[in-house]
Parts: structure tokens; sequence; C-alpha cells
């Protein structure tokens, strides 16, 4: 059965100008002006909203940005800057350190507000889906008939997951370990913020994933 998660916590972001740090590049994708945005979380230029309350968490912390959530179908995001973008690839790495299997993280993208958005959601189960958030009403799962969706390309439970997200044009694609895994039509949000997630399941273990070599490119 669906799970609705409607309860959002916001990390405290900070107001921050674009930065390009000239680490290597992690995608295949990179233009030839390469990324328009990278951070690798080494904690040097600390971009990022982090906090601790009693749900969830969001700290650098072992070379990466660490969710941890706490209290069972609660949603934690948190974004670098409040820059808008548009026609991007996003990618990052995602470390898997979540009991529970059920438990979902991933990227945001094309957020006009923190209730107006996009995401890329992906479970250590092999379940996936690519949702749209509106004001006021439910998430929506673009994919599978509004349900969570089983992929045999998803490698169930592996220790990271490289996550990539096209959105641009109407068009929006989940990637996981370069495979691409759905793909759907909706111009609903133009361009807007983007962000990292986790996701906790009805089970009392939480969400816990650190995410690392974060990265935005134009699409070609």
């Amino acid at each position: 059965m669906k799970q609705k998660f409607v309860v959002i916590s916001a990390i405290l972001m900070l107001v921050v100008s674009t930065l390009a740090c000239g680490l290597p590049s992690i995608s295949s994708l990179l233009d030839a002006n390469g990324p328009v945005f990278q951070d690798n979380f080494d904690g040097v230029k600390q971009t990022w909203g982090t906090g601790t309350d009693a749900d969830s968490s969001v700290e650098y912390l072992d070379g990466g940005l660490r969710f941890t959530v706490h209290t069972p179908k609660f949603f934690v995001w948190d974004g670098p800057n409040h820059t808008s973008y548009d026609k991007v690839h996003i990618e990052v790495t995602a470390k898997n350190n979540s009991a529970d299997a059920d438990a979902a993280f991933g990227i945001i993208c094309n957020q006009v507000i923190s209730d107006n958005s996009y995401y890329f959601a992906v479970k250590a189960n092999g379940q996936y889906a690519i949702a749209k958030t509106a004001v006021a009403r439910d998430d929506l799962f673009l994919t599978n008939d509004d349900q969570w969706a089983d992929s045999d390309q998803i490698t169930k439970n592996a220790a990271s997951y490289l996550i990539g997200a096209d959105c641009g044009n109407g068009t929006l694609i989940l990637y996981v370990d370069g495979k691409q895994i759905a793909s759907v039509q909706d111009s609903s949000y133009e361009k807007g913020k983007v962000a990292l997630f986790a996701l906790s399941s009805t089970e009392e273990d939480g969400a816990d994933v650190t995410f690392d070599n974060f990265i935005i490119t134009d699409q070609k």
C-alpha cells in the first residue's frame, strides 16, 4: 500500500551564492563548460543549512552531509542555496545507513516553494518514485499509477547508490547507478531550487543516509 508523507520539516537554509569547488567530475553528462554547482561536503565551505531537533537532523559528518530522521513517516529536506535552476541534470552519491529498507532518499528539483516541487525517491528495497508536491495536497506519484514501483535495475541493500535526475523541458528522468529507471512528462514547475531529502517509513528505525559528490550540470 502506498504511504503518503505530508509532514515536512525544512532545515533552515542559508542564503549563499552559487559555488563550484573545481572537483573532478563524477558525471558522464557534464557539458564543456563544467558544472553549474558542485559540493563534496568536505565541510570547508558549508553552504547547506544544518541543524538537529527531536524529529531529524542534517549535519556535516565523516566527509558527507548526513540526514537522519527519527520520527516515523517524516520528510526532511535541505538545499545549498536559493538559486533557481532550469534544464539541469543532478547527481549525488547516497550512502544508505538505514536499518529500515523501506526508508527513502533522493533529489528534489524545480522547488518553487517548499510544498511545490518534484522529487526522485529511491529505497534500498529496490523501489522508486518520481513525485510532485503541491500546497495542501497529498504527494502525487507520477510513476506507476501513483504507487511505489519495483525495479530490478536497483540493487537491493547496496552500500551506496549514484542517483541522477533530469529536470527540464517538461521531462523528468530518474537514474540509479547510471541506468535510466523511469521517465515522465510534467510541466507544472518549469524551474526552481534543488535539494536533497530523506524520508522515514512507518518503522521506528527511521531513515539515515549520507550524501556525497553532489553536482548540477546544464542539460545539453
